[in-house]
């Protein structure tokens, strides 16, 4: 019993910033964002536009494609770190808004990780018999969390939602290994200083880039090779790596620590920039539909984000 990918969906707000427009009102260039990490544009949430909305939309176009309506799901995993509130999860705001009388729905948070710990999380409990299909959602918008005063950070993120419909069922295909890893040590490197229980406030994210690039170049290096080998693979048996698409550098080194051809690297952080937990699932549909990943291919899912968290996942689409 394997959870099979039955259906992917994306969803972006209304709103692209280039570069340029940013410029307009932060200190920086296109030329300064483009060298440092490979963004050229991102899309921003606009009034009415939430991350439960994005989901939703990323859910109904997953569904399409899976040939399924939303009463036929009896799981929803959300993976975000920017919920529309404290509580209730925002998966449950999904589950209403898709006209989802009763189903399991809850989020995860694992910040940029969060797409591969809700895949994880969602396996299992498929693979149980928890549900029969599930959706797999990671959806995001970081841009209410940035201080658009910091020009090192503002120009990283952007908003965003992707969706994966699994089925439960006998088959070669399907999700094969996950791989999740945690280090709390490193908190002070990327958070949010703000809080319910600290503040009271939603905070600003704050990162030191430079460590956090080689931390991560490091642990996705690690990981991979991991999830690779409890899945019996080798680099060479791999059609396509969908990594978190944090920064252009990043994915650069990390492909090269592999041996993997750089041409293998499905790369969407110049058209979306850093959506989170939402940039995996969004770059896995945009590399499904404009026909690179293709049914039959072997697939490697990997993240890095806040904790630190990482890990990764491979299938067979």
């Amino acid at each position: 019993m394997r959870s099979v990918i039955a259906g992917v969906g994306s969803a972006l707000p209304k709103r692209r910033v280039t570069n340029d427009e940013l410029a307009e009102t932060v200190d920086t260039s296109d030329s300064w964002i483009v060298e440092r990490t490979g963004i050229r544009s991102r899309y921003i949430a606009g009034e009415g536009e939430t991350t439960a909305t994005l989901a939703r939309d990323a859910a109904l176009s997953a569904l399409e494609q899976a040939g399924l309506v939303p009463t036929d799901i009896g799981l929803i995993v959300l993976a975000t770190a920017t919920p529309d509130q404290t509580f209730p999860s925002s998966a449950t705001k999904v589950q209403a808004m898709l006209g989802i009388d009763d189903c399991v729905a809850f989020d995860v948070h694992a910040v940029c990780t969060g797409f591969l710990y809700a895949l994880t999380v969602a396996d299992s409990m498929l693979r149980s018999g928890t549900a029969k299909r599930a959706l797999v959602i990671g959806a995001e918008t970081f841009s209410r969390l940035l201080d658009w005063e910091d020009r090192a950070t503002c120009v990283l993120f952007g908003d965003g939602a992707g969706a994966l419909v699994l089925e439960a069922k006998e088959s070669e295909d399907g999700i094969l290994a996950t791989r999740l890893h945690a280090d709390g040590r490193h908190n002070d490197l990327l958070f949010v200083d703000g809080g319910p229980s600290t503040t009271g406030t939603v905070g600003k994210l704050r990162m030191k880039g430079r460590e956090v690039f080689r931390h991560a170049v490091i642990n996705l290096a690690e990981v991979l090779s991991e999830v690779l080998a409890a899945a019996g693979l080798t680099p060479a048996d791999v059609d396509w790596v969908v990594p978190h698409q944090a920064n252009a550098r990043i994915l650069d080194a990390t492909s090269r620590k592999l041996g993997l051809p750089r041409e293998k690297v499905i790369v969407t952080v110049d058209k979306h920039a850093n959506t989170s937990a939402a940039s995996v699932p969004l770059a896995f549909d945009t590399a499904i539909r404009d026909g690179r990943i293709k049914r039959g291919d072997i697939v490697i899912l990997e993240a890095m984000g806040g904790g630190f968290t990482w890990g990764a996942a491979a299938l067979k689409y």
